[in-house]
């Protein structure tokens, strides 16, 4: 008897399930859910593209969000993440309307990711620009010298310790760094050029590394609008077909721990111990 009632019960429970599933997905139909528009918040140094790149992603799947504001407020960083995050905003343009809203800063790498978007719109006062790349290489060679500290390299290669910071950087080593910052330059210039369908040869004139006003980059054509964020996201709303007010979604902010873990720290070391890379990054 306790079998069959436990039997019973069972059958309830799924049906009762089948029922609240099939309801679900009849309202889900019916009703459809309100549409949005996700603000995805890129703020400070580029040093990684992860936690961007999965976030564009999870907006791009979700049906209802029908547009992505990204807010740019850096002056850029590393050349691989700004890659990166550009190639996500690419994939995501592709299939919904993605308008950039440029705030204080938002140059060279900052730029980079921001090329591709379906529109871009800046402040009239934002810093933008800064289409270069740029490596610092410490020399503390008349350090060493002067406190009588020297290092013994031993390498299977003659370029296999290029840009040491133990000693200077020699004519031919410099030919051949600057070699990887032409080509890593030209990526730059097809990255806007294709980004926003600018001629390459017109964007090479204006790619020396010079930074812009949004006024004026609005004038040369790498913006374009004037707005603040408010505005591009009403664009945004209005671009994707969006009646009324928006509503706007936007991840939570990590805590200051997982902030501290997730390259705080690395930023704060590598003021100390400076890394060696090449970077698409505005230094005033």
């Amino acid at each position: 008897m306790k079998v069959k009632k436990t039997c019973i019960f069972i059958i309830l429970f799924l049906v009762i399930l089948i029922a609240i599933s099939a309801l679900f997905t009849f309202f889900q139909k019916e009703i459809p859910l309100k549409e949005k528009v996700a603000l995805v918040n890129v703020e400070g140094p580029i040093l990684q593209a992860k936690h961007t790149v999965d976030e564009i992603k999870d907006y791009v799947k979700d049906k209802s969000i029908k547009a992505i504001v990204l807010r740019v407020d850096s002056p850029g960083g590393g050349v691989v993440p700004s890659q990166e995050i550009y190639e996500e905003v690419r994939k995501a343009a592709a299939q919904k309307k993605v308008i950039v809203s440029m705030g204080s800063v938002a140059a060279s790498g900052g730029y980079y990711i921001s090329a591709p978007a379906s529109r871009i719109i800046a402040n009239p006062g934002t810093i933008t620009g800064s289409i270069g790349v740029i490596m610092e290489v410490p020399n503390i060679k008349g350090l060493m010298d002067k406190i009588g500290v020297k290092t013994e390299v031993i390498k299977s290669g003659k370029h296999k310790d290029i840009a040491s910071m133990f000693r200077g950087i020699g004519s031919e080593e410099r030919e051949i760094i600057q070699g990887v910052m032409d080509d890593v330059h030209e990526q730059f210039i097809k990255a806007v050029s294709d980004g926003r369908r600018i001629p390459v040869e017109d964007v090479r004139k204006i790619a020396d590394g010079r930074i812009f006003s949004g006024n004026q980059a609005a004038k040369i054509g790498l913006v374009d609008e004037i707005g603040d964020l408010e505005y591009a996201i009403k664009a945004a709303a209005k671009m994707a077909g969006i009646k009324g007010e928006p509503d706007v979604v936007t991840k939570k902010e990590k805590s200051p721990l997982l902030e501290l873990l997730n390259g705080k720290i690395s930023e704060s070391v590598s003021k100390i111990v400076p890394k060696i890379e090449l970077k698409y990054m505005y230094m005033p």
